[in-house]
C-alpha cells in the first residue's frame, strides 16, 4: 500500500492510500479519484514528505488520527451524506472495502473526540494529555497550525457504511 498526498483543482488537499503507483496512475488516467472534500476528479498528487516507518516491534500506531471533513460538523448534513456516498459508490469494490476497514480499525483502537481534535491533539502533543490514538474534524486552518508545531496527523477518506 502507498499513500499520496494529493490535491484538486480546487486546492483541496487529502491524503489517500493505494495499492501501489501503477495503481494510483491507472485511476489518475480514468478520472476515478475523486477530491475528498468537493468531489472533483481533476486530482494530481501534492508534493510531500516521505513517511519512514519503523520495523520490528517498535513499530506503533500513529498517535493522532483525522477524519476528513474539513470544516464540517460531527455528524455532515444530509445533502454531504448523500454526496459522500456518491463517491463511494463510484469507487472500485476492493477501494471501498479497504477504506471501510480503515475506518473500523480507527473506530475500535482510537478514541472519538469530535470537534476538539485540535485542541485534544495538542495536549497529547505537549504531554498535557496522555499519549494515545485520536479521530475527529478540524477546520483547514487549524490543521495547517497543527502542521506548523509540528505535530503529526493524517486524514483519512471517512466513507459512510453500507455503501
Amino acid at each position: 500500500m502507498i499513500l499520496y498526498r494529493l490535491r484538486c483543482a480546487n486546492g483541496h488537499e487529502f491524503d489517500s492510500w493505494f495499492k501501489d503507483s501503477k495503481t494510483y496512475e491507472r485511476q489518475e488516467k480514468k478520472s476515478l479519484i475523486g477530491c475528498a472534500v468537493c468531489g472533483t476528479d481533476k486530482v494530481e498528487r501534492a508534493l510531500m514528505a516521505p513517511r519512514i516507518g519503523k520495523k520490528g516491534k517498535d513499530a506503533t500506531l500513529p498517535a493522532v488520527v483525522e477524519a476528513p471533513g474539513t470544516e464540517t460538523p460531527v455528524a455532515p448534513s444530509p445533502e454531504q451524506q448523500q454526496q459522500i456516498a456518491a463517491l463511494a459508490r463510484q469507487m472500485p469494490k476492493e477501494l471501498r472495502e479497504a477504506l471501510l476497514a480503515v475506518r473500523a480499525e480507527v473506530e475500535k483502537n482510537c478514541e472519538h473526540v469530535g470537534d476538539k481534535f485540535a485542541e485534544e491533539a495538542r495536549k497529547i502533543h505537549y504531554g498535557e494529555s496522555d499519549k494515545r490514538g485520536i479521530y475527529g474534524q478540524t477546520s483547514e486552518e487549524e490543521a495547517d497550525a497543527l502542521a506548523e508545531e509540528g505535530i503529526e496527523f493524517g486524514r483519512l477518506p471517512w466513507i459512510p457504511r453500507g455503501n
